[in-house]
């Protein structure tokens, strides 16, 4: 018994899991130490270099994501067959993510109604300028430029920017138009697929750098922010903001386990490795291969991974949404702006609006609170007042919303095969 608990041990250690964990222990413990033992300058200096690893790893994820969208993709919506059977998974899809949506962005608002983080708050020291840079984008925002994000006006553009809505709305047509023409375009749909099982391969070689990416991500911000000053100063905004994400993960795989039973266990195992890497380099995005390929291993169909994840990436960020209500409100608790309960639903109904459709925005979540505290009249340059902590917020929001999007697709994949015998025959 103590030979099989001292294997499982040394496979955890040689497993991604592990070695991700193991990589945020010594980031962690050498910014500490750096940042106790340098002048700020030197510190800064090292922390733009060392995080030039969490960005080398995150650059080769991103090189990948395009060609995986577009031919995963394509080649599923071509399996799919017809436009029926496109919007029937298309309104499950839209079902579940609304729905997971306004759940995430009420437990926000509830919350930090009954927490109340900001009342009473005292900051110091407010870096104002730090915020210029998210507050600049919010005049992006706007319907324009929700249907920008939607409708690609070319493909590789698109592409080369990794706007992945764009690319699932192309691919989507191709997919169709592909399928409509029947046997004659098959060599070209079986070239697709052959190319995705290629860069799937590639996937395994880039998720050796995860480690890496990891531990320059972490040792990069703890050098230069003081972990003990910022949990005392904002203990009360992060410990109100873990209370809040930790009650959507028990939604959230409550969920899981009555819709998969005892299938959750398993896919909770599966998804660990993503899970910690979205942790550790606060990027959901850099799991987007990973996570395709353990979903794939799940039993979920192929052409259904290829179908959902992509639209979760842009519509089913559950922990982002419950952050948005959460930080709006906070920033008008400190600054004393009373929202009635009216009007902090008008604010939900707005947030679930104009949060979609632009996870391509960098900070895509403080552009949205910096966008909605601007339409309630909230001091904009509030967004400043969650700047230093929201590094470490965004690591829980990352890996709540890797959660949110393979739940979704695990479980739109078991509708689907119950609803088709052929495919539960092929999972068997």
């Amino acid at each position: 018994m103590q030979e099989v608990t001292e294997t499982k041990k040394k496979s955890f250690l040689k497993g991604l899991t592990g070695q991700i964990i193991i990589a945020m222990v010594l980031g962690a413990a050498l910014g500490i130490i750096l940042h106790n033992s340098i002048s700020p300058e030197a510190a800064q200096s090292f922390s733009n270099k060392i995080k030039m690893l969490a960005t080398i790893f995150i650059r080769l994820v991103q090189m990948i994501i395009s060609p995986l969208v577009f031919t995963t993709l394509v080649v599923g919506i071509a399996k799919l067959g017809d436009i029926k059977t496109v919007g029937r998974i298309g309104g499950k899809a839209l079902g579940w993510f609304f729905t997971a949506s306004f759940i995430s962005l009420l437990i926000g608002l509830f919350y930090v109604n009954i927490l109340e983080p900001g009342v009473g708050l005292k900051l110091d020291h407010v870096d104002m300028a730090a915020a210029s840079e998210v507050t600049a984008k919010t005049k992006t925002l706007s319907v324009e430029n929700f249907v920008e994000h939607i409708v690609p006006k070319s493909i590789f553009e698109a592409m080369a920017t990794n706007e992945i809505l764009q690319i699932v709305v192309f691919s989507i047509f191709f997919g169709l138009a592909g399928a409509s023409l029947g046997s004659t375009v098959k060599p070209v749909i079986n070239a697709l697929d052959k190319t995705s099982h290629i860069v799937l391969k590639m996937v395994n070689y880039v998720m050796n750098f995860a480690p890496i990416g990891v531990f320059g991500a972490i040792a990069g911000v703890f050098a230069i922010r003081d972990a003990e000053e910022l949990v005392i100063t904002y203990f009360k905004f992060f410990g109100s903001f873990l209370v809040g994400i930790g009650t959507l993960w028990v939604v959230l795989v409550a969920v899981g386990y009555l819709f998969l039973k005892g299938r959750m266990t398993e896919l909770l195992r599966r998804i660990t490795g993503p899970l910690a890497i979205a942790f550790g380099t606060t990027s959901s995005e850099a799991v987007f291969p990973k996570l395709t390929e353990e979903l794939e291993d799940f039993g979920v169909k192929d052409k259904i991974v290829a179908f959902m994840l992509p639209l979760g990436y842009s519509f089913n960020l559950d922990g982002s949404m419950m952050y948005m209500t959460f930080a709006s409100i906070f920033i008008a608790q400190f600054y004393g702006v009373h929202l009635d309960l009216g009007t902090q639903m008008v604010m939900l109904l707005v947030l679930m609006l104009t949060s979609k459709g632009i996870a391509g925005v960098p900070r895509a979540s403080l552009v949205v609170v910096a966008a909605t505290c601007g339409m309630f009249d909230i001091p904009v340059e509030g967004i400043a007042l969650i700047l230093p902590i929201d590094h470490f917020c965004d690591m829980f929001r990352s890996a709540t919303n890797v959660l949110g999007n393979a739940l979704a697709t695990s479980v739109v994949g078991q509708w689907e095969d119950d609803k088709d015998p052929e495919i539960a025959s092929e999972n068997l």
